[in-house]
Parts: C-alpha cells; structure tokens; sequence
C-alpha cells in the first residue's frame, strides 16, 4: 500500500513513523503547507515528500492520513473522497457543528470509507471496559468517571484556536462514554474555572472544568478536565455497575499517591502526554485503518461519531456559559 500523509507536526511525524513500519505498507508520502517541514520530517523518518496537497493527491495513493491543523480537516477529507481514496483525519472533522454537517452532507453516498481519530477505542483498557459493560458482568451501570488531565498547558497560540477546553480535550471523553457504554446523553450540566494563565480567559475558554451528565438509561456520568495536572498525564475511566466495577488507566505510571498509612506508591514515571500514554493505540487504530482502506473492514469511527461527540461538547460549553443543565437535543441541527 502507498499511504500519503498530510500535516508533518508532532502527531503526523509520529503516525508516519508508524505507518512505514507496517508490512503492508511500501511507501509513505508526506506534505504539509510548509514545504520545508515535510522535508525535514522526511529526511528524518526515510519516507518520500511532495511540495504540496496538489502533488500529494497526484501520488497515486492507496489511503491518506489527515494530520494537518484543523481548518485544512474539512477540504481534505472531501478531497480525498472525491478522489475516491480512503482517509483517516485525526479528530474533529471540521472546527465546529455547522463545518461538520457540511462534511457529511458532502460525503453521504459515497462508499469510500472516511475514520476519524478517536485512539482511546483503540486502547487495550477501554476496550475491556466496553466488553465487561457489554457481557452483563458490571450488572446494571450507575456511575461513569471519566478524567482527562494535562499535566501543563498547551501555549496561548493553540489554545485561541483550539476551540475550547470541551471540544479540543474532553470531547475524547464524550466520545469513550458513548463507545463504552453503548448508550447516548440527555443531559448535561457544566462549569468550569480559570485559576491559571490569563491567556484563557482571554480566549474565552477555561482551564479547569467539570461536567455531570445523563445518560438515555438513566447512568450517571461525570467528567473531570484540567490543563493543570502537575503530577503528570492523568486520563482514567471508571465504570460502577450493581455487580462489579472495573478502571481504565490505573497502572504503575498513574500520578496517583495515596496518603493512607503503609501504602505504597505506584513505581512511575507518570506519562509525559498523550503520545506516550496512548502510543500502543495510536498504532492499533493505524493498523484498522490499513484494513479499513484494504476493504477489510468498515470504519470503526466516521464522522457521525465525531458530529456526537461535538454535540456533546457544544451542549458543555452552553451550559458553562448560561450556567444551566442542558439537554443535549437543544444543540441538535
């Protein structure tokens, strides 16, 4: 297979490296909107560069991976289904709701599969949890937790542009309620502080947040977001049902310490971020990918998953804004 791959920044050099290590795969082609970066991460990973979206389309290509800056999302997924060539785009599908309908209602009918980058369905715990939902095991759900906390913040630049702390961060946890539970929200109440820098009141977003939702059955869920977690990447997931229980993310690295008597503490290091605590998935959902764009398989994650999870988020920020429980149908177009 001959992948191209568009956006050379961290998370695209990564998945590139990835990619050119799978069996499967005979070449990587790489463009960015700055030429010189794609060379630069080509001359470093021993993958091909192009000068541009233009040539990278010409490249005769069996799938393209989307990792460029979030504006470029929409363009290039179309592109790439009108060229009738497979596509995965790390999430979101486009900068907000009204960009993410137009996708979709560009790309309904067409049979070239499209997957948006949600890795946590492609983590080893996550995917446990949803089989002990899914098997009756847990008994019936009444609580979900789910965290997602950064240990530093991203710089000013990024967080002006990233569309706030709901959609840029938590609506991965949005995403893995509704993948592990098999169930959608109704309802949703949040608020969220800023104790930090300035720069984010300034974008009009938050630092910290904190969300209580309802799920269409009843289950109760929680989530907790922060920009500010100094004892390290800190993403864990409980599912509390009437028979059992079971936790994602606490392992050896979590940045937990308990101030009990004679407990130990857990061994470390914490993760730095999210590449490193997510590396193994980031590979296994290249890898269904691969299958995906072979024909294999059909997408585990479209852009209609994406357009839920937004929902979710944009339901989030209403709320903290009006400070009002809101139900999710309200954000609904």
């Amino acid at each position: 297979m001959r992948l191209g791959l568009a956006g050379t920044g961290r998370i695209g050099t990564a998945h590139a490296e990835t990619l050119k290590g799978f069996a499967e795969v005979t070449s990587v082609v790489v463009a960015d909107a700055d030429p010189a970066r794609a060379q630069a991460a080509a001359a470093k990973l021993g993958v091909d560069a192009v000068e541009g979206i233009d040539e990278l389309f010409r490249a005769g290509l069996d799938g393209l991976v989307v990792t460029a800056a979030t504006d470029a999302h929409p363009e290039l997924i179309i592109r790439a289904v009108d060229a009738e060539v497979p596509v995965f785009c790390e999430k979101p599908v486009a900068a907000d709701i009204p960009g993410t309908l137009a996708v979709i209602d560009r790309i309904t009918g067409s049979d070239v599969p499209v997957q948006i980058g949600f890795q946590r369905r492609f983590d080893a715990g996550y995917q446990a949890a949803r089989a002990a939902v899914e098997s009756g095991e847990l008994g019936w759900l009444h609580s979900i937790r789910s965290t997602t906390l950064d240990p530093a913040p991203p710089p000013a630049e990024y967080v002006a542009h990233s569309g706030g702390l709901f959609r840029d961060c938590g609506v991965h946890d949005f995403d893995i309620i509704r993948w592990v539970t098999g169930r959608e929200v109704d309802e949703v109440y949040a608020v969220g502080r800023n104790k930090g820098e300035q720069f984010f009141a300034e974008a009009g977003d938050v630092d910290t947040a904190a969300v209580a939702m309802t799920l269409d059955d009843g289950t109760l869920a929680t989530v907790s977001l922060t920009r500010y977690n100094g004892a390290g990447y800190d993403v864990r997931f409980e599912a509390l049902g009437s028979s059992g229980n079971v936790v994602v993310g606490l392992d050896d690295r979590a940045p937990l310490r308990s101030v009990e008597p004679g407990v130990a503490p857990l061994p470390g290091p914490p993760y730095p971020g999210f590449m490193e605590r997510f590396r193994p998935a980031y590979t296994a959902e290249l890898r269904v990918f691969l299958e995906v764009a072979a024909g294999q398989r059909m997408s585990p994650a479209g852009a209609g998953d994406a357009l839920e999870a937004f929902y979710l988020a944009e339901a989030c920020e209403v709320s903290r804004r009006e400070n009002r429980p809101v139900r999710v149908a309200e954000v609904r177009r």
